[in-house]
């Protein structure tokens, strides 16, 4: 606690932990009160003055007046007080009385200071104090680059660097990770191989902090061999180490490595923490692996996690990716605090699902609750308009957001191009795009020249595509499409001269792969695959089933096949794309009656919706497939995208 006496006993001032009980006597009852002491509650550390003369705050005034006497221990609790609380204005007020004390020119409490403004995010002042600073020393340098590195100003911590070298410092462990942090925001290694180096050179490469940060800075910059060879190079390995190897190898797209780590982890007796699962359960959104999320979940309320938001929101998240909304919905409304994301994410999940009118009323409900939407929400709410051909109501919510002031970015101009070409209004899309306030990108054109190949418009998607290969000539996407549209219209010649063109300019198709999960296993399938051990069993149960869609109406789609061959060569081709063998191989492996999930890299084609659409009807079950564009939940022969994607 803080005591203090009057000034005759002013000697006898002295200080303990704080644990205040009583308040302090007012500045006016000084001359009546020589004789009393009192103790300053915690709570009014930061008490303002009361009068307008005073520095503003109470505690100050009683140093000015002589009641208190100033102290390294009292500044430096005012200063820790308003560094907990943020407190950015107090803590000016502190900087200002301490300037003019005799601990003007202390370093120690400079450093204080310093940190004072870079926690709180006040880095404009941290660079002033630290310019004018005459002495500085490692914590000074280390301080000011945390700051920078922990509030996204990477560039400023890493021009430190070379400037604290050249006063003859040397790093230790926290500005190395603060510096390793800021190399991880780049997209290249470069400045985190140089500072590897450093730490090589240093021997701090095997301490458990610098080594956690190295892996980090490699696994953020996609460098997945260089974090793992760190990773079983470190001597000591914490949850900070295994996290950052797990997050790395989910925001690559490769669940199965971050699922095999989090078994292990599990294994060498760590416990999970929140940014574990937050990841494992992004990992399993990635690959739509339902069945793992529900084993991560159970586990974590097995080990006592709660849900608290980003963890919630993740959660959520893998739910409505992996195909389950009413899951997702469940884990809304079990969340202990629900923020924007958190209704963004159903949001997200209802225009995935083409569940339109349901996005609509969730949106109407979170603006009666007082959430203020942002970019995203409206981004998600367009994009479950044009799922669901909510033309009116599209519009109506595009021009809504001038009411909240946000700015339509690139990605709403492209939904609503989406939107309006799903639509069949081709022409004003293209007026639409003509009209755009700022530069149309290649997704905008690739929006439309998606609808031209659904409305077979040959000129204008000719004119679509090379708009987008004016811009992107590498994306192999607006090739196929095209050449999908010259098929279509039986133009094989031209269809012929695009595939020429992306062998020529080495434009490569993304080959599509389709993937099931059945007992905790992913089983991967590509056109024709023949490398799968039950390859034999799969083909005959497909041909079987193929025999009874064409007796219910199937017809076989040539179209998607593209290459000069008679009519009979090109319906087999057809036959044995990837969700093809995917659901035959579903139907091998699951029990009768049960839903059946496909997830695919590249958008479902228009035979293999026709196919799967009949297939629901005569195998009896429910088959949800999730490819790049939304999910398709197919049931009796219907599907709940009505053609219509």
């Amino acid at each position: 606690m803080i005591k203090y006496s009057w000034r005759r006993h002013l000697k006898n001032a002295h200080f303990h932990r704080p644990q205040f009980c009583t308040s302090v006597l007012p500045h006016d009852d000084f001359s009546d009160a020589q004789d009393s002491s009192c103790i300053i509650q915690h709570k009014d550390l930061l008490r303002k003055s009361r009068h307008p003369s005073g520095t503003g705050l109470y505690i100050l005034d009683l140093v000015d007046s002589g009641s208190l006497e100033p102290s390294r221990t009292l500044y430096n609790l005012l200063l820790k007080r308003c560094t907990h609380l943020n407190r950015l204005k107090e803590g000016r007020i502190v900087h200002a009385h301490i300037t003019n004390s005799h601990f003007g020119d202390d370093v120690v409490m400079h450093n204080t200071i310093l940190n004072l403004y870079a926690k709180c995010g006040s880095l404009d002042d941290a660079r002033r104090l630290f310019d004018e600073m005459p002495v500085k020393d490692m914590v000074t340098w280390t301080t000011l680059i945390t700051g920078y590195s922990q509030h996204d100003r990477p560039v400023d911590a890493l021009r430190l660097f070379p400037l604290m070298l050249g006063q003859g410092l040397e790093p230790n462990q926290f500005t190395l990770s603060s510096l390793l942090k800021a190399s991880a925001s780049n997209t290249s290694d470069l400045h985190g191989r140089q500072l590897h180096a450093f730490c090589f050179k240093c021997g701090h490469d095997s301490n458990v902090y610098v080594g956690s940060s190295l892996l980090d800075m490699y696994a953020r910059c996609g460098s997945m061999d260089e974090a793992q060879l760190i990773f079983h190079s470190l001597d000591s390995k914490n949850e900070v180490s295994w996290n950052a190897l797990i997050a790395g190898h989910a925001r690559k797209g490769e669940g199965e490595h971050a699922l095999r780590l989090f078994w292990k982890m599990l294994r060498e007796d760590l416990e999970p923490t929140h940014f574990t699962y937050s990841s494992i359960f992004g990992a399993c959104a990635t690959t739509g692996s339902l069945e793992q999320g529900k084993w991560v979940h159970a586990h974590m309320i097995k080990s006592g996690g709660e849900l608290v938001a980003f963890v919630g929101n993740t959660l959520l998240d893998m739910y409505a990716k992996s195909g389950s909304i009413e899951d997702a919905k469940k884990v809304f409304d079990r969340l202990e605090k629900r923020d924007v994301v958190s209704w963004n994410s159903m949001l997200t999940g209802y225009a995935q699902h083409g569940l339109g009118k349901e996005a609509v009323q969730w949106f109407e409900g979170m603006l009666r609750i007082g959430i203020a939407p942002n970019d995203i929400t409206f981004l998600c709410l367009l994009t479950a308009c044009s799922h669901a051909g909510m033309l009116d109501e599209g519009k109506y919510y595009f021009e809504l957001m001038k009411k909240y002031r946000i700015e339509p970015q690139i990605s709403h101009y492209v939904t609503i191009v989406d939107l309006l070409g799903r639509a069949g209004l081709l022409e004003e899309a293209e007026m639409f795009i003509i009209e755009m306030p700022i530069e149309p990108t290649a997704a905008v054109w690739g929006a439309l020249l998606g609808a031209c190949r659904m409305h077979k418009n040959m000129d204008l998607g000719a004119y679509a595509a090379e708009r987008v290969f004016e811009l992107d000539p590498h994306d192999s996407g607006p090739h196929v499409l095209l050449a999908n549209i010259y098929a279509s219209a039986g133009r094989l010649g031209d269809a012929a001269k695009v595939r020429k063109m992306m062998k020529e300019s080495g434009v490569k198709k993304e080959p599509a792969c389709s993937w099931v999960e059945i007992e905790n296993a992913v089983h991967t399938f590509v056109a024709n695959d023949d490398a799968h051990p039950r390859r034999e069993e799969i083909r005959k149960m497909w041909e079987e089933i193929s025999g009874k869609i064409k007796e219910i109406g199937y017809v076989p789609d040539s179209s998607h096949v593209l290459s000069y061959v008679d009519q009979q060569e090109r319906e087999v081709k057809l036959q044995y794309h990837s969700e093809k063998l995917a659901l035959a191989f579903a139907l091998l492996g699951t029990p009768p009656g049960s839903t059946i999930r496909i997830m695919k890299n590249i958008r479902v084609c228009g035979d293999c919706h026709s196919a799967i659409k009949f297939a629901s009807k005569v195998v009896g079950r429910e088959i949800i497939v999730r490819d790049t564009n939304r999910f398709h939940h197919f049931r009796d022969g219907r599907c709940s995208c009505g053609d219509y994607w």
